[in-house]
C-alpha cells in the first residue's frame, strides 16, 4: 500500500481572464517510507499539489490517498496522519513555544506529549526558546516551530513545502539530521523545494512538474546516470560574447557548458580565448541534479 497515492489529480483555477490549469492529471505514488523530493519551477502547481493532499484546497478531479484514505471524503482521518510544514510563516503571536506545542497536540487529540516535546525543541535548537513569545523569534526561529508543530503528533507521513526557504545554514543542517533520522526510523517524507543539492542529497526518488504536469519521475541516482553530459566549469572575470552566453549556465563569476567529449570542451575553451577571456579554475565536473533539472525543464519546453 503506497503512503501517498495522486490519482489523475486536476485542478483548475476560474477568474476574470479565464480558466487556468494548475494541475494538468497528475499520477504517482510515493511508497511507505521514502524520501521523495517534488521539484519544479516557479508556478509548476508544487504547492497546490501540497494544498490537496493537506485539504486546504480540493481537486477538479481525481483523487489523493494516504494510507488508503481518500483526503477528501476521510479529511479527518488523513489529517492525523500527515504532519504538513507549510510555505509561510504562519503563528500565533500571543503563545509561548512550548505552548504553540501543546495546543498543536491537543488538536489531535494528543495529551501528555511533554516528553516528545522536550525531543522536538532539542532537535530543532529550540530548547533555549522554549518560554520566548512567538512574536520575540527571528524568522528562521518561528520556521523551526512550524516544523515541530507539524511533528507534535509524530505523524507517519511528514510533508515538507520548501522547509528551508529563506534560512540559515544552521538550520538547514540541524533540520536535515532530524528529517533523516525520523525516515529512517520508517517516517515517508515528501518534499519541496528550490535547493537541489538537498534534494539530490536527501531523496531517494523525484518528480519534476512543469505546468501542472509530471515532465519525469525516477530514482535521483537514474536521472544522474542518465544526465545529458558531464560540465565544464570555469571562472571568468568578464562577461561572455552573447553567442557564447546562449550556450552556456552562468552564475555570477562562474560559467559552465555542456562537455560530451574533449573536443567539444577544446571548442568552448578556444572560443573563451578567441574572445579575448581567460578561463580561470578550470574543471570537468559530473552533471548534478540541477543540470539534470534544466535539461528536464528545457526538453518539456
Amino acid at each position: 500500500m503506497a503512503a501517498i497515492s495522486f490519482q489523475s489529480v486536476s485542478k483548475t483555477f476560474t477568474n476574470a481572464r479565464g480558466t487556468f490549469t494548475a494541475l494538468d492529471q497528475v499520477s504517482f505514488d510515493i511508497q511507505s517510507g521514502e524520501f521523495f523530493g517534488l521539484l519544479g519551477p516557479n508556478g509548476a502547481g508544487k504547492t497546490t499539489l501540497i494544498s490537496i493532499l493537506a485539504g486546504l484546497l480540493k481537486s477538479s478531479s481525481g483523487h489523493i490517498r494516504v494510507h488508503d484514505l481518500d483526503v477528501q471524503t476521510q479529511s479527518q482521518q488523513v489529517r492525523k496522519l500527515l504532519g504538513v510544514v507549510p510555505q509561510e510563516l504562519v503563528f500565533d503571536p500571543f503563545f509561548t513555544v512550548r505552548e504553540a506545542l501543546v495546543f498543536q497536540s491537543g488538536y489531535f487529540g494528543v495529551n501528555h506529549n511533554g516528553q516528545w516535546i522536550d525531543e522536538l525543541l532539542d532537535n530543532l535548537g529550540l530548547a533555549d526558546k522554549a518560554n520566548h513569545n512567538m512574536r520575540q523569534l527571528s524568522g528562521g526561529m518561528k520556521r523551526r516551530v512550524l516544523v515541530a508543530q507539524a511533528l507534535v503528533h509524530k505523524p507517519p507521513v511528514i510533508v515538507l513545502d520548501e522547509p528551508t526557504a529563506g534560512v540559515d545554514v544552521e538550520l538547514r543542517q540541524t533540520l536535515w539530521q532530524f528529517i533523516a533520522r525520523l525516515n529512517r526510523e520508517g517516517h515517508t517524507v515528501l518534499l519541496t523545494t528550490h535547493y537541489l543539492e538537498e534534494a539530490e542529497a536527501l531523496c531517494g526518488r523525484i518528480a519534476m512538474l512543469k505546468n501542472g504536469k509530471v515532465v519525469a519521475l525516477d530514482n535521483t541516482s537514474s536521472l544522474l546516470k542518465n544526465a545529458s553530459s558531464n560540465v565544464l566549469r570555469f571562472k571568468l572575470d568578464a562577461q561572455l560574447p552573447p553567442a557564447l552566453a546562449a550556450q552556456a549556465r552562468v552564475t555570477g563569476r562562474i560559467v559552465q557548458f555542456p562537455a560530451n567529449d574533449a573536443a567539444q570542451i577544446e571548442h568552448c575553451l578556444a572560443a573563451v580565448r578567441s574572445a579575448g577571456l581567460v578561463a580561470q579554475d578550470v574543471e570537468i565536473r559530473k552533471a548534478d541534479l540541477e543540470d539534470v533539472f534544466l535539461d528536464v525543464m528545457g526538453a518539456s519546453a
